[in-house]
């Protein structure tokens, strides 16, 4: 018994000293951005910007080392109000976020949705990015004048298709669109599909004359040649693409998206702050700044009550544009 004591104490002291090292390295402890478990919520169907942001997000998170094994699932609805009402419901939950952006601003209140993007926890906004004017390879129109000038003809027998709700990015790019070329935005004929996904279909089928849809969700079928790119509705041209902005084409408008992140509300302080920190990894990790470039997004990055403020506002300028735009 007295020589299996001090050897029993060593044991005891060098678990001691060699187990939290083994067991907070990589472990989820409150100073790091390990998260085991997390799920990220994307609000509409695959292949959406939504998705694809989110699904970014997550391989360039694990490939950075930041965390692992993050499950991304998808939850479609009524513009992404369906997803921000499961959000909601999983109040205290640090191990859930959603992907979203101003497509789910518009579309809370389009829906007159009973939960608000107010009800969750600010993460942060990731990028933002211009949209595209896009139709099939085999449309006949085969420019910006082209589409602009049959669609004054008949702004009704022209249907534009969207990725979001009314209010949201994709509608109001071509409401701001045909204001800007002298068409009363309420004889537009829009129709709207639950992501860039679902809107793909219809234009290479030539169910609509034309989609609006984000750059990073069409980049691999304009490059191909299966959609034509007619304009972007940003303030640059896009790099690697041969198309003019609509103020080059000379109408006045001048419209980004942005994507970001949002979490359930009665998160801790603690869950809050890691969320944060896994995404301000993220972001100054080299494999989301590829992704960036290679999706053709701009950095737009902006943390906790910042992004709050700026959630705010998104939802007071979409009530404005929709009031302005007589819709």
């Amino acid at each position: 018994m007295r020589l299996r004591t001090p050897l029993a104490l060593l044991g005891a002291a060098v678990l001691v000293l060699v187990g939290p090292p083994l067991l907070t390295t990589g472990s989820g402890s409150e100073s790091g951005t390990q998260i085991p478990g997390l799920r990220f919520m994307v609000p509409n169907t695959p292949g959406g910007g939504y998705d694809i942001t989110a699904r970014t997000a997550a391989k360039n998170a694990e490939d950075a080392g930041l965390t692992h094994s993050v499950e991304v699932f998808n939850l479609p609805g009524a513009g992404g109000t369906v997803g921000l009402s499961r959000l909601v419901s999983e109040h205290g939950n640090g191990k859930l976020a959603m992907s979203m952006g101003l497509g789910v601003v518009g579309a809370v209140r389009s829906n007159d949705a009973p939960k608000t993007l107010g009800d969750t926890t600010p993460i942060a906004r990731l990028t933002e990015e211009q949209d595209v004017v896009v139709v099939g390879k085999d449309s006949p129109y085969k420019t910006i004048d082209d589409l602009i000038g049959a669609w004054k003809e008949n702004p009704g027998k022209l249907p534009v298709g969207g990725g979001s709700s009314p209010g949201g990015p994709d509608h109001l790019a071509p409401m701001l669109m045909a204001r800007a070329a002298g068409i009363p935005p309420k004889e537009v004929n829009y129709i709207p599909f639950d992501g860039g996904g679902e809107l793909l279909a219809s234009i290479l089928g030539n169910k609509v004359a034309f989609g609006v849809s984000g750059v990073g969700e069409y980049l691999d079928q304009i490059k191909s040649g299966e959609l034509r790119l007619l304009a972007v509705t940003g303030p640059k041209r896009v790099a690697g693409l041969d198309a003019p902005t609509l103020r080059e084409a000379g109408y006045d408008v001048n419209f980004t998206n942005w994507r970001g992140v949002v979490a359930p509300p009665g998160l801790s302080d603690a869950e809050r702050d890691k969320l944060v920190r896994l995404l301000e990894g993220l972001h100054d990790s080299k494999e989301w700044r590829e992704s960036v470039k290679r999706n053709g997004w701009d950095d737009a990055f902006l943390t906790g009550e910042k992004f709050g403020a700026f959630l705010d506002a998104e939802d007071e300028r979409v009530v404005s544009v929709l009031k302005e735009l007589g819709l």
